[in-house]
């Protein structure tokens, strides 16, 4: 239980659980079950997904926009078969069949070939009192034998999360270990994957709640939550694809970020002086290293004062970040939520904070306060709309000196009751009680702590959108909650520079991927702490497949850009970040894909091959889309290490020589290589090196092509303004198939009302040689012997 709630008594109440079914209404959209005081709701939305609501006594609260974006109503219409029998109710879709039984009630799902899921264990659904009015919600289900349980956010260790106790609560998780539970985001979704079948679910509350994965009881898994309603969807499909296509249909899907912000970002806490990052460029341009952002710690600031510049270290940021622009560098600012206490200093932010009633307060009326960076602080109330308008519009002051970016952090919120340095300062949290929100959804922070980083990230979105026009903007949340990838790209906090931190970060990266959360990454090289020139090499072979791909260091810790670890490793970290840049129109496709279906960028094996046990467990290899696969080395001293294929064929990246699956290899991994490999009937398309999105149009285009059968969509736009809303896209669709011994490569037609800049297409077939052609968007078919 957490400590915030001060309610938690030494010896826990009993579960009450719930009773028997003892009257049924059936509605357009489900069931409603009366259980005494109890009250039981099932919603069908979709062929494959049930909502679940569960009510000790009372009203259900009104519905909550933060996180499920359609309201029940908003499906379509799902047509189901109800049927009544004296043990139970049952209804079915063409998907899934759910199955009320009456005596006690339980709640047990099935797919069509009778296979049951997500059931609920002995005690069901039940309730505790945990205070005046407060009740502790709870459900227990059955843990089938083999099933492995994936997603739940940001979550340290490794992939598979079964036998873990999952605490929901956004928190500053600096030095998280591999033994971390809450974390900085707090998403209350998993998959559940055995063979042949698989589901999510979605935990819909934002209170304080846990997932008890087998941890106290090996075949139970228990959901609790303190908001006093249990509420959940069930998402039903075999194919992890479906599922999380599923999930984000109720959360949302991320838009699409500028092209550039998919190039290599530069980071260090801090840059802090003009002359500084001038240098930074100068040397990234000289030494040849491709390089599209720079980001700005907190000491650009005057004292840590959001929205101010430091007049002695940023005298003219102006003319700074345009001067920049000239070398197509983008600068990225970071932002904390933490205004600085200064009521006589006539700080503008400050004084409209408290003018407006703006900020946050405790329940007894007065104005919250806690200690970051720039001391006493207070904190605006991102629940609300109009603080939201008011805090975007503030970024005014950033984005007319040409910031493009901005970086939001310690949102979870990160604070002490002390000032920062003081012995005996600690981490505390919003008073449970303060008011947050207005409106019908007016609440407290026991029900809105988890959003206050996600609806600071919307803040930010919504102002850049306003402030910049035309031009797409780049966001970046520490904390946020379910449905954040509609607002913000994230990152995994403070890491340290150790291999453990290396090893983690895929399964990390994967596991928010697998949460609905695409444009992810972590820290290159570790935050805190200082990287070997080895680690620093690894670290950038496995960076060049994060879709947010960031280096970063900690003040007073060892330089991370690339030329601080020598002449070796500077040459490895510029042959991957070029390989990077080579590779972001196949990228720059996947995030297409993300925004369009929820699909992942970064995938886990068992993603695309979830029938083959073998897959469930590894989470030490990764797919970057359906193509590519990557096995990184995350060991001191490693030149070699086991790498497993699935099923098909597979080509090396680097020497073409095919293998096939299902089965292990030992691949060659000098310092120089990450083992790396193509699936057969893969199209993948690389542009010119650059050293930056836009230095040049691109005029070639090259597909590297596996034989085998595949299909593949090239998307393409502008890259930076959001003319492909209004149809300003185009896509290219290739096929690769065999004839005999012959390798053939169908174009189709370019689709769409955007005109790439002319170029010449050289199509190479592994193997087989290469053929080139003026793409004039026509549609032609290539044979290769």
């Amino acid at each position: 239980m957490p400590e915030f709630a001060g309610e938690v008594p030494v010896r826990e109440p009993v579960w009450n659980v719930i009773s028997s079914v003892q009257n049924i209404q059936r509605h357009q959209r489900g069931i409603d079950f009366e259980c005494g005081f109890s009250r039981l709701l099932l919603r069908v939305l979709a062929p494959n997904l049930i909502r679940v609501r569960f009510l000790p006594t009372g009203e259900f609260r009104a519905r909550r926009s933060w996180a499920v974006t359609p309201r029940d109503e908003e499906w379509a219409a799902t047509s189901f078969d109800v049927q009544e029998t004296d043990e139970e109710v049952i209804i079915e879709t063409e998907k899934m069949r759910v199955c009320v039984q009456r005596h006690p009630c339980r709640v047990k799902f099935f797919d069509k070939e009778n296979r049951a899921f997500a059931q609920d264990a002995d005690l069901g659904m039940g309730w505790r009192q945990m205070g005046a009015g407060k009740f502790q919600v709870a459900n227990w289900k059955r843990i089938e034998a083999e099933e492995k349980y994936y997603g739940f956010g940001e979550r340290a260790g490794l992939l598979n999360q079964r036998g873990k106790r999952l605490t929901n609560w956004t928190t500053d998780s600096l030095d998280y270990t591999m033994l971390t539970d809450a974390m900085y985001q707090a998403i209350p979704f998993f998959m559940a994957l055995r063979s042949q079948i698989g589901y999510g679910l979605f935990f819909n509350t934002t209170f304080w709640s846990r997932f008890d994965v087998g941890a106290d009881e090996p075949g139970i898994l228990r959901m609790e939550s303190l908001g006093g309603e249990l509420d959940y969807y069930i998402i039903y499909s075999p194919e992890p694809a479906e599922i999380i296509r599923t999930y984000t249909q109720l959360t949302g899907r991320m838009a699409l970020p500028p092209r550039w912000a998919l190039g290599y970002h530069q980071c260090r806490w801090s840059y802090d002086s003009e002359t500084e990052v001038r240098q930074l460029v100068y040397q990234l341009r000289h030494r040849r290293i491709p390089c599209d952002v720079i980001h700005l710690d907190i000491d650009y600031m005057f004292g840590f004062r959001v929205f101010t510049w430091n007049p002695r270290r940023f005298p003219d940021p102006k003319k700074l970040l345009n001067d920049l622009a000239q070398e197509g560098i983008k600068v990225v600012t970071i932002i904390d939520p933490g205004v600085k206490f200064e009521p006589q200093a006539d700080y503008p932010v400050y004084d409209e904070g408290v003018e407006k009633d703006y900020l946050i307060r405790r329940a007894d009326g007065k104005v919250f306060h806690g200690y970051v960076w720039p001391g006493r602080a207070v904190f605006p109330d991102f629940l609300r709309p109009d603080v939201r308008q008011w805090w975007g519009d503030l970024h005014r002051n950033l984005t007319e000196m040409g910031v493009a970016g901005i970086w939001n952090d310690m949102n979870e919120p990160a604070m002490n009751d002390r000032p920062f340095g003081d012995e005996g300062g600690q981490k505390i949290f919003f008073p449970t009680d303060a008011p947050a929100g207005s409106g019908d959804e007016r609440t407290t922070y026991a029900e809105a702590h988890n959003l206050y980083g996600m609806m600071m990230a919307r803040a930010c979105r919504e102002g850049l959108e306003k402030l910049r026009g035309r031009s797409r903007s780049f966001v970046l949340t520490r904390s946020g909650y379910a449905g954040v990838q509609k607002w913000s790209a994230v990152w995994t906090g403070d890491n340290h520079s150790l291999w453990e931190y290396l090893e983690m970060s895929l399964p990390m990266l994967c596991n928010l991927g697998l949460s609905g959360v695409a444009f992810v990454g972590a820290d290159i090289g570790g935050f805190a702490g200082d990287a070997t020139p080895e680690m620093f090499a690894r670290w950038m072979q496995v960076g060049m497949l994060y879709p947010f791909m960031r280096a970063h260091s900690m003040i007073n810790t060892k330089r991370h850009e690339p030329w601080e670890f020598g002449t070796r490793v500077e040459e490895i970290c510029r042959q991957y970040i070029e390989l990077r840049y080579r590779l972001l129109p196949y990228i720059y496709s996947l995030f297409w894909e993300a925004a369009s279906t929820g699909n992942p960028i970064l995938r886990p094996l068992f993603y695309h091959y979830a029938n083959d046990p073998k897959t469930h467990e590894i989470y030490d290899q990764v797919l970057l889309g359906s193509s590519m696969m990557a096995a990184p080395v995350y060991r001191p001293g490693v030149e070699k290490r086991m790498v497993y294929l699935p099923t098909g064929n597979w080509y090396d990246w680097w020497t073409g020589e095919c293998y096939t699956g299902s089965t292990y290899i030992l691949a060659d991994a000098p310092l120089e290589k990450m083992p790396m490999y193509i699936r057969a009937g893969s199209i993948i398309p690389l542009a010119p090196v650059m050293q930056y999105v836009d230095e040049s149009p691109i005029n070639e285009l090259r597909l590297r092509v596996t034989p085998g059968a595949g299909e593949w969509t090239l998307y393409e736009d502008d890259g930076h303004s959001f003319e492909y809303r209004h149809g300003a896209w185009s896509t290219t669709t290739y096929r690769v198939y065999l004839e005999g011994t012959q390798t053939v490569v169908d174009i189709q037609a370019r689709q769409g009302q955007w005109t790439p800049h002319p170029r010449k297409v050289i199509v190479e077939v592994v193997g087989s040689g290469e053929q080139e052609f003026t793409d004039d968007g026509s549609a032609r078919r290539l044979v290769f012997d």
